[in-house]
């Protein structure tokens, strides 16, 4: 298994994987679903790729980096990286945002990737901790953490606040 940056080469797959996300799953946000392969080409692959370089963005906004979990030649994971946090960040989504394709979960993907994505946000984030947040009625998403060694800090309403020790 590996983590792949977004890129063009694999533009194709991306395309399949995003546009089949829906809208928003546990948290996970996606402004792309259904959206034709010209468009995605044209218009929201550069622009996610912009995201871990950003120009002209909003003050709140973080840069970001998108990377895929590949299973061999097999696309079966989304994993975002939020560079640093601002107060809402740390007090909502954290640094790491992820998904995995309905058919491939339960089988360890997610902890493997989680894991391999940890490693990389490790080198990138400044926080002393990754900060994570789940749904409360997510239990498998809340088992892919704590495989990671994460652990609660806190809860609200609807969700559970992880953290893992760099």
């Amino acid at each position: 298994m590996e983590l792949r940056k977004i890129n063009t080469r694999d533009a194709y797959a991306q395309w399949e994987y995003t546009t089949t996300l829906p809208a928003d799953e546990n948290g996970l946000t996606n402004p792309y679903t259904g959206i034709a392969y010209d468009e995605y080409i044209e218009k929201a692959l550069p622009t996610l790729i912009s995201y871990e370089h950003p120009v002209d963005m909003p003050d709140w906004f973080v840069p970001e980096t998108y990377y895929y979990l590949w299973d061999g030649d097999c696309l079966v994971g989304e994993f975002r990286i939020r560079h640093h946090l601002t107060e809402t960040l740390k007090k909502g989504a954290g640094h790491i945002g992820y998904s995995i394709r309905k058919d491939k979960r339960g089988k360890g993907y997610g902890t493997a990737g989680l894991e391999l994505t940890v490693q990389i946000a490790k080198e990138i984030v400044p926080e002393e901790e990754i900060y994570l947040r789940v749904n409360k009625d997510n239990i498998p998403s809340q088992k892919v953490m704590l495989n990671n060694g994460a652990y609660i800090i806190g809860e609200d309403m609807e969700h559970y606040f992880f953290r893992i020790k760099k």
